[in-house]
């Protein structure tokens, strides 16, 4: 037990050393901007099929399962609030994170994992290269720009996708549907949420980052970075979002 919660401190303070060193690395030139722009194509293009995807069928599903319940209290025409609320503060944040997460921190990890176990990154500094500001900071700064981008991308295809599930039943104009959703959102609603998107964004680069930088020795450990890396990032944006939740809570 006791070796157990040493190396958890000590985890959590390695994790805080590469922490400040992305702050005091970002603010230092020379800046990477090719590398950097390089990951946001990679990062955010290459993600929206998926995002599309998972958007379009969150608000699909949320609107089917939920409107036979509001039908029983008479409460049919609360659907496209209900749906556009439930989207943009909680459900597309959070799970667009965590599909990111999965897709993104596992790439990043196991591409400087393998870095590491092929030797690249030391040939990087003997060749007065600085890898942790070429490798670690563009992809962090990456994932903490387009990560917000992504959720708004994913707030605007889950309406559409609750547009087309309230017309499997019913019928209603797209005007008046998207008028209902946003005469619904109130600035306390789309702020907080969309903030706490950053903070999603950064956790899943640093801890991407961090895990592959850090890899042992040996092919195995590329596979290892690349699941601790999906765990640990999706875990994070659960304690985020419940931080956030509860600071948000403090303004209604």
């Amino acid at each position: 037990m006791d070796s157990y919660l040493k190396n958890i401190f000590q985890e959590i303070g390695k994790i805080s050393l590469f922490t400040s060193r992305f702050f005091k690395e970002i603010f230092t030139p020379p800046f990477e901007i090719k590398e950097f722009f390089w990951q946001c194509y990679a990062i955010g293009c290459k993600s929206l099929p998926l995002v599309s995807i998972t958007g379009f069928i969150m608000g699909l599903v949320l609107t089917i399962q939920s409107r036979p319940t509001l039908i029983k209290f008479g409460a049919e025409s609360w659907l496209p609030s209900m749906v556009g609320l439930s989207l943009v503060r909680e459900i597309a944040p959070v799970i667009t994170a965590l599909i990111c997460a999965g897709k993104i921190a596992s790439g990043i990890g196991a591409e400087l994992g393998s870095m590491k176990v092929t030797e690249q990154i030391d040939a990087m500094e003997v060749s007065a290269i600085n890898p942790y500001k070429y490798l670690v900071v563009t992809r962090i700064m990456a994932t903490t720009i387009m990560i917000p981008i992504l959720v708004i991308y994913a707030d605007f295809i889950g309406v559409l996708g609750g547009y087309i599930g309230y017309n499997i039943h019913a019928n209603i104009n797209i005007y008046r549907y998207f008028s209902d959703v946003l005469e619904s959102l109130d600035f306390l609603d789309i702020l907080p949420a969309t903030i706490k998107t950053f903070f999603f964004g950064f956790g899943i680069g640093l801890i991407g980052c961090y895990k592959g930088f850090n890899a042992e020795n040996g092919t195995e450990s590329v596979g290892k970075a690349a699941n601790s890396a999906v765990v640990t990032a999706s875990l994070t944006i659960f304690i985020i979002d419940m931080i956030a939740v509860q600071i948000t809570d403090l303004f209604y």
